[in-house]
């Protein structure tokens, strides 16, 4: 059976951190490994998730809540430590305030995307996908659907496709782990680094002739407020910076003088 791993990186995030808990604790789907990476918050987040520890234990769900306290250096220093730890054979990161969508969601994933097939074949688990992914959509603080994400995944993904932008969120992008664990967070963004750590997962892919599966659901709805969007001018700076430095300056300045005309056009 095909374990799951998820990744929660959380600071001062009590207020936002029941729900994303609640939805993974509600999964149907037993073969779940949860690590929440507390970056020792001043509030009660570590207590939040101390008290949802031991609520899955209790339950007997199958699921297996890990919880580490301690001071990092940023967001994607703690998500490189539950990288380390991550043990399922696809890890995908969960932010505080996004949440799985439906109780099954990490069911109909494994499901849609027939990676048990891949292990039961000739090829075993080295010829899994290198890379599961579904849509997103956008909730706000009430859990309240906004709109469905306005970029969307192709049929077909590769890194070339995220030329036109990140067209799969992390939250919706499940790398298999033992690509992952070779391919840390680039510390040096602060904000983008997750655009640079799935372009590199992808053009790993690719290296190693892996397929990339979608799942064709939704994975994810994302809390329309995030560190990304707090910081959205200077996240856009890191995105160009890693826009050409995979695709070229040209082409990187031609596709943002495009997107410049689309925004211009549907107005």
């Amino acid at each position: 059976m095909i374990k799951i791993t998820l990744i929660t990186v959380t600071y001062n995030a009590e207020k936002l951190l029941q729900p994303t808990l609640d939805s993974v604790f509600r999964q149907n789907y037993a073969a779940l490994e949860h690590i929440v990476i507390d970056g020792a918050s001043t509030d009660d987040t570590a207590v939040v998730a101390k008290d949802y520890m031991e609520r899955s234990f209790a339950s007997d769900n199958g699921h297996e809540v890990r919880l580490l306290v301690e001071p990092d250096n940023g967001i994607y220093d703690a998500m490189n430590k539950g990288l380390q730890m991550a043990t399922g054979d696809y890890v995908c990161f969960l932010n505080a305030g996004d949440s799985l969508p439906a109780d099954d969601t990490i069911a109909e994933l494994v499901a849609n995307t027939g990676v048990d097939s891949y292990v039961a074949a000739d090829g075993g688990e080295d010829a899994l996908p290198a890379v599961l992914y579904g849509n997103t959509d956008i909730v706000d603080g009430n859990r309240q659907f906004l709109a469905h994400r306005r970029l969307s995944p192709p049929e077909k993904l590769t890194w070339r496709s995220f030329r036109h932008g990140m067209l799969v969120c992390h939250q919706a992008f499940y790398a298999r782990t033992d690509i992952a664990k070779r391919t840390p967070f680039n510390l040096m963004y602060r904000y983008s680094a997750d655009f640079d750590w799935c372009i590199r997962i992808m053009k790993q892919a690719e290296d190693k002739n892996l397929p990339l599966a979608n799942s064709g659901i939704v994975l994810a709805d994302y809390l329309k407020e995030g560190t990304t969007t707090r910081h959205h001018k200077a996240s856009l700076g890191e995105r160009f910076k890693i826009m050409a430095t995979y695709y070229g300056l040209l082409t990187t300045y031609l596709l943002h003088a495009w997107f410049v005309v689309r925004a211009v056009v549907k107005r």
